[in-house]
């Protein structure tokens, strides 16, 4: 209704301000007014063409042409509350999705923390493990070792009159009795 009238108030200044023209003394706003009879002034003319079309021209154009443009504000303040509840929707989505991303996270994190510490665990097991049997061995070895090196001995100890006589012969060059 406030745009029907804001609208009859444009066309009729519209028409008010059509018969402004100079005249040579200055500027006539209503300049056949005055001169010319009712029947044949050009503003009084405008002015009953104004009033007879006024309502045809806001059935047929003004009604219809708001009616539009309301319908059209609607449909944008209705996608824009769609937009928004949609928008509304989407963050609830993107939180949730953040905290079961957050609790992955963390499920991973502690679920590679409990593996390391196994690996950690039985990594020294092993090594322990290792050692023991790196030193049972060791031990072994120098036990025979030991054991070679008394024989070695013996033998030497044994066989050391049968090699002097021979080392002896041969530096002499000569057979010894």
């Amino acid at each position: 209704m406030q745009r029907t009238i804001v609208s009859a108030a444009l066309l009729l200044a519209v028409a008010l301000a059509a018969p402004v023209h100079a005249a040579e003394g200055g500027l006539e706003i209503f300049p056949d007014i005055v001169r010319v009879p009712p029947l044949e002034s050009r503003y009084l003319q405008l002015l009953v063409l104004f009033v007879l079309l006024i309502l045809p021209v806001n059935r047929l154009v003004l009604k219809p042409l708001l009616a539009v443009l309301d319908e059209r504000a609607e449909r944008i303040e209705g996608t824009r509350k769609r937009a928004a509840e949609l928008a509304g929707r989407a963050d609830a989505a993107l939180a949730r999705y953040q905290a079961a991303v957050e609790q992955a996270r963390k499920q991973a994190d502690e679920l590679r923390k409990g593996t390391l510490e196994a690996a950690r665990g039985d990594q020294a097991r092993i090594l322990s493990e290792a050692r023991r049997t790196a030193e049972g061995e060791v031990s072994a070895a120098r036990s025979a070792v030991a054991g070679a090196l008394i024989e070695a001995r013996a033998s030497l100890r044994g066989d050391t009159g049968a090699l002097a006589r021979d080392v002896a012969a041969r530096v002499l060059g000569r057979a010894l009795s």
